[in-house]
């Protein structure tokens, strides 16, 4: 694993996801990063999360809450682009990922993307939801040659997770990473708190922060790097 406090070089950065909410509890302070380091950003989210179990609310009036949720978070990052999609929660590995990947490849020409990035496979938690939004991030990743870069968990964050709280989380050993990214969590506790259908009762999102401190960590899912490698990327320090 590479020297903490690097964070991939990028122009533009295109965040794919499955639900609102994975780009501030997930993606947060690394789009917040990019942000800071000068680098456009956007998020492109595949469903309105109207199937959570959280909320208390019916699907119907939860969609529209959410999106309430997912516009004020970006807000709150600095996003200049959020496009929401209405494919059917918990349900996206219904839609072809050919269309998918088509839809990344299009939003990704629009904002310019000259990085995608996305939950690690696995989709970190195992939803399938957040499994299909990689893979179709793959899929246009190669074929408009943009590279792809994953959010990860290291393996001992993923086990003490799942000791304490029960939940199972998808881990890699440090070898597999590319690069422990030191953030700044401020503007992402804001974006996380605008979530508030998600937030109450769900004590999973502290704990994860409390282990992981001021490091994200990334690894590369495409075949190339930036700078032309086939590992870990190019790497500038980020802004204070």
């Amino acid at each position: 694993m590479n020297d903490p406090g690097l964070l991939p070089q990028a122009t533009s950065v295109l965040a794919v996801c499955a639900h609102p909410d994975d780009e501030s509890f997930g993606l947060g302070a690394l789009l917040d990063a990019f942000h800071r380091a000068g680098a456009a950003t956007a998020v492109l989210c595949f469903t309105a999360g109207e199937d959570s179990t959280l909320g208390g609310l019916g699907s119907a009036e939860l969609r529209t809450t959410r999106q309430q949720e997912l516009a004020a978070a970006a807000r709150e990052l600095a996003v200049g682009t959020v496009i929401l999609r209405d494919h059917a929660d918990g349900h996206l590995d219904d839609v072809p990922i050919d269309a998918l990947a088509r839809d990344v490849r299009s939003v990704g020409a629009d904002v310019g993307a000259d990085v995608l990035l996305v939950f690690d496979e696995g989709g970190i938690t195992g939803h399938p939801d957040h499994c299909r939004a990689t893979a179709a991030a793959r899929r246009a990743g190669a074929e408009a040659g943009v590279p792809v870069l994953a959010w990860a968990l290291p393996d001992r964050v993923a086990r003490t997770l799942e000791d304490e709280l029960g939940v199972p989380f998808v881990g890699r050993p440090d070898e597999d990473l590319a690069a422990a990214v030191v953030v700044d969590r401020t503007a992402q506790m804001r974006a996380i708190a605008c979530h508030c259908t998600q937030v109450t009762g769900n004590p999973v999102v502290d704990r994860r922060l409390a282990l992981q401190g001021d490091r994200e960590h990334v690894r590369w899912l495409g075949p190339d790097r930036p700078d032309g490698g086939s590992r870990a990327g190019a790497a500038t320090a980020a802004r204070p």
